[in-house]
């Protein structure tokens, strides 16, 4: 037989592994990206919705408050769902719902069919936790750390790069082209996930908990209702108070019913451990500090400069300043897998919140310019990227195999919730000080000043949690098989 005809040597089965596994990681990856484009996506347009959807100026900002409820309520239950019939089964099942979503936004010129289709995409907020979990059950050990920073840092690097992208869009197009563009993304990440992502063969099994998803559901929507809402509806009023005492009994009778029922929606005892509960405690904080900059920069960018701080930038020009921080964020996500496997993930936790401590305060002093503003962004999504990097690790070496979407979900649910603290907050700050230009009313620049403080003050909130955690243990990244991680996360949290 000639040489050109002889057989080609076989592929090593390690650098076959190595490539599926790529291809798993790029494909979950750029689906964290697509679902969390649903937050940014109608910003550009939010001052235009109540003309665009003839509804009131109040009403009209159901269609955000929808998807951050549905996003809330869907992380949970989902994720719940996933350890016990398949992460990717019900991972195909958000993207469906994220595409269906965007086709109602679409094709909708009214505000009801617009909150339907903000609910779907809001419901597929739970493929990054997901995401996460699949990677823990599919990927070799040495890729996970990595792997899971990167999928937890979408959530930002998504965020960050949707609003130039949906300001360029709804600045040169038809406002429905936003829809459709999401339409499209959510098709093909489907179409890859088809394709590529494995379905994992660790299963919880038992039967849902409905009692449990049904009370979890309805004290969240309370409680988050009554936070984004209480601004409109008056923090004192009949309404936000109802909402608040009901979320405080609802969620009180959930726990009951959490600790004595034999399959829960939620391991109470295992979210109590320390490294699960300081975890989540501190991804409140950093939703807080994450959000704070998001509510706030744009605003200051687009102040006219006769206020003598505004920089009078355009909304295109505004998130372009911003898409600098996602790519930073996204950087910083294989970093912070590095330092989590030298120092621990607590380590890269701690270092995440001081360098957003740091990045406010470099706020409060540096707002006179756009480059300025650009150094802070990419300061502060620098240290999220190292924070969020840190936290599915940290949750993961607590939590048995069977329970790795359900735990990560509930993180995501913290960080909901942290970021829904850091609207109503902001929003009070920035409503409350003001100053007058002739006719013209806004948000003063001490106001500013105050948003960067207290989003300081969460990151050290932050920091301070993190440095109650165990001390370094041998990091999830490490391959610790499923029994023996359950097990030392049992016994070293406790």
């Amino acid at each position: 037989m000639s040489a050109s005809s002889s057989p080609s040597p076989p592929v090593p089965v390690e650098e076959v592994g190595r490539s599926r596994s790529g291809a798993v990681v790029w494909v979950l990856a750029l689906g964290g990206i697509t679902v969390s484009l649903m937050q940014t996506l109608i910003i550009p347009i939010v001052p235009e919705l109540p003309k665009l959807l003839n509804s009131s100026p109040s009403d009209a900002t159901w269609a955000i408050t929808a998807t951050l409820l549905a996003g809330a309520v869907a992380n949970p239950v989902v994720g719940r769902l996933g350890d016990m019939y398949g992460k990717r089964r019900m991972l195909l099942l958000s993207l469906v719902l994220l595409i269906a979503g965007s086709v109602i936004g679409a094709l909708s010129d009214t505000l009801v069919p617009m909150i339907v289709g903000r609910t779907f995409q809001g419901v597929s907020m739970a493929v990054i936790p997901l995401g996460i979990s699949i990677m823990r059950d599919e990927l070799p050990p040495e890729r996970l750390g990595s792997a899971t920073a990167l999928m937890s840092a979408s959530l930002g690097v998504g965020g960050a790069l949707g609003l130039p992208t949906a300001a360029f869009i709804a600045e040169k197009a038809d406002w429905h082209v936003l829809f459709w563009t999401a339409a499209v993304l959510g098709a093909v990440v489907t179409a890859l996930v088809v394709a590529l992502v494995p379905e994992s063969a660790v299963r919880s099994g038992g039967r849902f908990d409905v009692v449990g998803g049904v009370g979890m559901s309805i004290g969240l929507v309370c409680l988050l209702l009554a936070i984004s809402k209480g601004a409109d509806w008056g923090w004192g009023s009949g309404t936000t108070t109802g909402l608040f005492a009901t979320a405080v009994v609802v969620l009180l009778v959930w726990g009951w019913w959490e600790l004595r029922t034999v399959r829960p929606l939620v391991d109470l005892r295992t979210s109590a451990r320390r490294q699960v509960l300081l975890t989540n405690l501190a991804s409140v904080m950093f939703g807080f500090a994450m959000f704070a900059m998001s509510l706030a920069v744009p605003q200051l960018l687009q102040l006219p400069t006769l206020t003598g701080y505004g920089l009078g930038q355009t909304v295109l020009a505004a998130g372009l300043a911003l898409g600098p921080s996602g790519l930073v964020m996204m950087a910083t996500a294989p970093l912070s897998a590095r330092i989590s496997a030298a120092a621990g993930p607590k380590i890269t936790l701690m270092l995440g919140a001081l360098i957003v401590a740091v990045g406010y305060g470099l706020g409060v002093v540096m707002m006179a310019a756009v480059w300025q503003v650009v150094v802070v962004c990419c300061v502060i999504s620098a240290g999220v990227g190292f924070a969020y990097g840190a936290m599915p690790a940290l949750i993961m070496g607590a939590v048995p195999l069977s329970e790795t979407a359900a735990a990560n979900s509930l993180n995501s649910l913290m960080r909901s919730i942290g970021t829904s603290a850091s609207s109503a907050v902001a929003g009070v700050v920035l409503a409350h000080m003001t100053t007058t230009f002739g006719s013209l009313t806004v948000p003063s620049h001490n106001g500013f000043r105050v948003i960067m403080g207290i989003g300081s003050a969460s990151s050290l909130a932050a920091l301070f949690l993190a440095a109650f955690l165990p001390g370094r243990r041998k990091p999830v990244a490490a391959g610790v098989p499923a029994t023996a991680t359950a097990g030392a996360g049992a016994s070293s949290s406790s």
